[in-house]
């Protein structure tokens, strides 16, 4: 009998990391999940995708390099996909430094436990589109020039450099996707979608009165996250590691995401939208639109199997069945 594939992943609990734990499970894979012990572990989408008793958990911390090697010994991995990090790029301006050191060396620490401990393991790097922020070129490619406009983005670049210096340095088959903005019903509420969609719903039941926003001509490329867990996987069965641009080549604005969600629920936004200056960045990204040319050819990867319409439909439908189930006393 054929062994099973065994894969690590780090940030097992959050949106991607759950997406793609499902999506690797359905492929056969054995999967170890590192997550981040905490006094109460958050296990909440694994539990919704009914998987959390697929997966063995093992506790997983980028600063300590003992629990790296530990995951590394306990899993050995055919395939590592590292997703954690301090991801929530407005957090990152109040906490530059942890940010820096989580997101950026901690991604460096990983990859050189890797490279001792196990080098024959494929790496693969969340990247974002955050590093090419300040605007160069629309749409932005693989040879688009960073430019980071967040401490969020500074760590990731760093931890971008650092898997093309481990790959030409060591031989490591090693690289990292530049994913722009996915979402899905197990977004977090501190990501301004899901805050949408929250509210939205809220407000539908009578709960809430407003939603308080920041800069809503922000434009964005939003896709949907199960899409985009699957060109993960497509990158580690490559013969050559090399990076790609994730995106659906569609950008569009916060307002016409919130003016969506609203309609969904037969609303007029303008009715219950107040702005708020402590919502705006001190630097912010005014347009993200990625080219996925280089994706599709050599990939074979459809960027727009779930439609913009679709993705706010979806979201606004779970979290109105998430409060229709919180107000009669059921598991929110």
């Amino acid at each position: 009998m054929k062994k099973k594939k065994q894969v690590l992943i780090t940030g097992v609990t959050g949106q991607d990391g759950a997406y793609l734990s499902e999506f690797l499970l359905k492929k056969g894979y054995k999967v170890f999940g590192g997550y981040r012990r905490i006094s109460s572990p958050n296990f909440w989408r694994l539990e919704y995708l009914n998987i959390k008793d697929k997966i063995k958990l093992i506790p997983f911390d980028l600063l300590d390099e003992s629990s790296i090697i530990s995951a590394l010994k306990k899993s050995k991995p055919d395939e590592i996909y590292n997703l954690a990090a301090q991801s929530f790029v407005a957090f990152s301006f109040f906490e530059p430094l942890i940010t820096a050191q989580i997101t950026g060396f901690g991604a460096a620490k990983f990859l050189d436990a890797v490279r001792l401990f196990s080098p024959r393991s494929k790496f693969y790097q969340a990247s974002t589109s955050e590093m090419l922020g300040g605007i160069q070129e629309t749409p932005q490619n693989e040879k688009t020039p960073f430019y980071p406009k967040s401490p969020y983005g500074v760590a990731k670049l760093f931890a971008h450099w650092s898997v093309i210096n481990y790959r030409e340095s060591y031989n490591m088959f090693a690289c990292a996707g530049i994913l722009f903005n996915h979402e899905s019903e197990l977004r977090g509420l501190e990501f301004v979608s899901r805050k949408i969609t929250s509210a939205v719903a809220q407000i539908k039941l009578g709960l809430i009165r407003e939603l308080k926003l920041g800069n809503l001509n922000a434009k964005r490329d939003w896709g949907y996250a199960p899409d985009y867990v699957e060109v993960m996987w497509k990158m580690l069965q490559q013969k050559k590691p090399e990076e790609f641009v994730i995106a659906t080549g569609e950008s569009r604005t916060v307002r016409e995401f919130v003016k969506k969600a609203f309609d969904y629920v037969n609303l007029d936004y303008r009715d219950y939208i107040k702005i708020d200056k402590k919502f705006f960045r001190p630097s912010d990204v005014n347009i993200l639109r990625g080219d996925s040319t280089k994706a599709k050819r050599k990939l074979g990867w459809n960027p727009r199997k779930t439609s913009f319409n679709d993705l706010i439909q979806k979201m606004v439908e779970a979290d109105l069945k998430r409060y229709q189930r919180k107000e009669i006393g059921k598991i929110f």
